[in-house]
């Protein structure tokens, strides 16, 4: 039986990723994550026609999505899981190093549960980080996924 991947981590950034998973599993909070480099990667991985239905209807809990990705750029990502009945209700928390005005607005005009942008300092980081995880996978109540035969 294939596990249930709680948080799948979005990001092309090997030191970023890296730093992400530790303050995860500073919580305890990384046997249930998945690692994907790209936009692509990620749509295929929730929405793909090569997924098994079984996994595509085993949604994460939550999202941790970068903006400046490879092949396919998070706003892009963002936007077609959003338009998806089957995705719509996932949380998506946007990890970037954009402070950007226009990218704030322009996510959250597109359905981003909530914006962070990736502190400088490990520490904080870190702290950062590991809050979020508690917070989505531990205190936040989904409402359950849609199956894709809806």
């Amino acid at each position: 039986m294939e596990t249930l991947i709680e948080i799948l981590l979005v990001e092309d950034n090997p030191r970023d990723a890296e730093l992400t998973l530790r303050a995860l599993k500073k919580r305890n909070l990384t046997n249930t994550v998945m690692w994907v480099k790209d936009g692509a990667e990620a749509l295929e991985y929730i929405l793909g026609e090569n997924a098994d239905a079984q996994r595509v209807n085993q949604h994460p809990k939550v999202i941790l999505l970068d903006l400046k990705l490879p092949r396919v750029d998070g706003m892009e990502v963002l936007r077609r899981l959003k338009a998806d009945e089957r995705t719509k209700s996932i949380p998506v928390v946007v990890l970037t190093s954009s402070r950007e005005e226009q990218d704030i607005v322009q996510t959250y005009g597109l359905g981003v549960n909530s914006y962070i942008v990736k502190p400088v300092d490990f520490d904080n980081f870190s702290e950062a980080v590991g809050q979020m995880g508690l917070y989505w996978l531990l205190l936040n109540q989904p409402p359950e996924p849609v199956s894709a035969a809806a």
